[in-house]
């Protein structure tokens, strides 16, 4: 089977790119708990004014830096990452509504859990380059140290620092922590590309 081309691969990044954004979003207006970087962007967001989008999109960028002592390579994905994401947050936010009920909200919690598993299998897929913060923790275990401890380390220390700023934890966090890494690994060998990945 012949690998897909690029424009082929930028649209089949992108809709994993938005997905996941929209996934996020409807995180949000569930109000059961995010995910630990989204708690740390979410505690931010409060404090800074800012539409959390605004805020992931920021905090990728600066992640982005701390690659560089690590020399990692981004790809284009990467960088399209920190752009997509944020923005399709910010637009869920703003055309999805406040949702009462408590069976209602669950129902958007597990729908968006599912549905930033299928994304996420879809933007890595495309191979062109993880996200900043997956880039970040391949980055430090790659100097010898273990993928779990360095996944584990990061993801605490940013939902501490999240939920002291005020971001959202609950039984959404645990759910996620849970469920979306058996998840992806579903997902991802279904929508990955075919061909190598490719970096800048």
């Amino acid at each position: 089977m012949k690998p897909p081309g690029l424009l082929y691969r930028l649209v089949w990044l992108n809709t994993g790119l938005v997905g996941f954004g929209v996934g996020l979003g409807l995180l949000v207006r569930a109000r059961l708990g995010l995910d630990p970087w989204d708690v740390l962007s979410q505690g931010l967001s409060r404090h800074l004014g800012l539409q959390i989008g605004w805020v992931v999109d920021v905090l990728g960028a600066v992640v982005l830096l701390a690659w560089i002592p690590l020399r990692q390579r981004p790809g284009l994905g990467t960088l399209l990452n920190i752009v997509v994401v944020g923005l399709a947050a910010n637009a869920t936010l703003d055309l999805v509504p406040f949702v009462p009920g408590l069976a209602w909200r669950v129902a958007l919690m597990v729908s968006a859990v599912l549905l930033v598993a299928v994304a996420t299998g879809g933007y890595i897929g495309a191979g062109l380059g993880p996200g900043p913060r997956d880039g970040l923790m391949t980055g430090i275990a790659a100097r010898g140290h273990s993928i779990r401890v360095v996944r584990f380390s990061l993801e605490v220390s940013v939902l501490v620092i999240g939920y002291l700023l005020g971001g959202s934890v609950g039984v959404g966090t645990v759910v996620y922590a849970v469920c979306i890494g058996p998840l992806v690994h579903l997902t991802l060998p279904r929508l990955a590309l075919p061909g190598p990945s490719r970096t800048l």
